[in-house]
């Protein structure tokens, strides 16, 4: 058991784990139609496939997160945990391990996105240490 939860364990994301962290990702209203998640994963298997990580509680998929780092600043994407998983610590655990592996990486910022309407999320974020960097994200589809 740790902090409370028991058998809660980080390890890498493996392709058996798609359906079930695409799953876990519809649950907590992270996919949207402009992104396809298979297509996502596919991406990020190509990429940096080790900053790609899931939380299980006794072998099942209870928390996601993926990460990026450009040489310059390390994002994070896709922070899920499991709506019966939370408030145990899970998110915070899940970000420290990816932090520390951006840290291994030489990465000196960390970068992310929420919408403006998601309070809550916002607020893990800032209780975390995040700050309103002040600027507008700005996006295009080649």
């Amino acid at each position: 058991m740790t902090d409370g939860i028991p058998e809660f364990k980080i390890r890498l994301f493996q392709d058996s784990d798609r359906s079930d962290v695409i799953d876990l990702w519809h649950r907590c209203n992270l996919v949207v139609p402009q992104n396809d998640p298979q297509h996502d994963i596919d991406m990020k298997l190509k990429v940096q496939s080790d900053l790609f990580f899931v939380g299980t509680v006794s072998g099942r998929i209870v928390a996601t997160v993926m990460a990026g780092y450009d040489g310059h600043r390390g994002w994070i994407y896709y922070l899920a945990v499991d709506p019966d998983y939370r408030r145990q610590q899970i998110g915070r655990r899940m970000m420290a391990k990816t932090e520390s592996a951006l840290k291994k990486r030489g990465c000196p910022k960390i970068n992310l996105q929420v919408r403006t309407s998601n309070q809550t999320v916002i607020s893990f974020y800032e209780r975390l240490g995040f700050l309103n960097d002040d600027v507008i994200g700005l996006g295009k589809r080649p």
